[in-house]
């Protein structure tokens, strides 16, 4: 009898779906550099339009992780769109006030978590661990970094009192060296939370460092085989 299947003798509804195209898997790299630019500019740059501009960094952050992923378009045009509103907001409040910055802080955090669960997501989801999986994940705990200094910078714009002790200066810059060195647990000691609110987030952000780093980014790295070695 003829084999009518089309799949090499597989029913047919058994053909797995056929992957994206390369363009859609390649930009996990680019996620990538996007991120260490809005470091790079958060660092070295100072005052109100600094916080401006690195939350509209944030968005298309988010935006491009939106367009990596496999969320449908339909649904990712929606978030696209709620996220486009939602960091316009953001940015004129950064610019108003203290208070309004805060608020953008915590806007930036939930964004950051998003962004996080949505490259994870992506890159568990494949067969094959390739550079660009690598690069996603590098992207997500980088990301990480990025939004516990976030939180750390809404603690201290809505609340009272100063957010390192000894009276060390609180701005973007501080904010993020403290998050990265707690992240990899350096702990340098030169700038320490001074209040429990800070302390505990502090707390929680070593502990999510230490398992991403144990879990997700050590079994992506042990998996990887090169094009040549997936070929043999």
């Amino acid at each position: 009898m003829a084999d009518n299947t089309g799949n090499g003798g597989r029913p047919a509804n058994h053909a797995r779906p056929p992957r994206r195209p390369l363009a859609d898997q390649d930009r996990f790299g680019l996620l990538l550099v996007l991120l260490i630019c809005t470091y790079v500019v958060s660092a070295f740059t100072k005052g109100r339009w600094t916080d401006g501009a690195q939350v509209v960094l944030y968005g298309a952050a988010a935006i491009l992780s939106l367009r990596t992923s496999d969320v449908p378009k339909r649904y990712a045009g929606i978030i696209a769109a709620g996220l486009l509103a939602g960091t316009a907001i953001m940015v004129a409040l950064a610019l108003i006030s203290r208070t309004g910055l805060g608020i953008a802080n915590i806007w930036v955090a939930l964004v950051m978590l998003f962004v996080v669960c949505v490259i994870v997501y992506s890159v568990l989801s494949k067969d094959e661990v390739t550079i660009q999986s690598i690069y996603g994940a590098f992207s997500a705990y980088m990301i990480l970094g990025l939004m516990f200094s976030s939180i750390f910078s809404a603690i201290d714009h809505l609340g009272g009192g100063h957010f390192f002790a000894h009276g060390e200066p609180a701005n973007t810059e501080t904010f993020q060296y403290f998050s990265f060195t707690t992240l990899t647990t350096l702990g340098y000691g030169d700038f320490t939370a001074a209040g429990p609110p800070g302390r505990a987030i502090a707390v929680l952000e070593a502990l999510t460092g230490q398992v991403f780093l144990a879990t997700l980014v050590a079994r992506l790295v042990a998996a990887f085989r090169s094009p040549r070695q997936r070929a043999q």
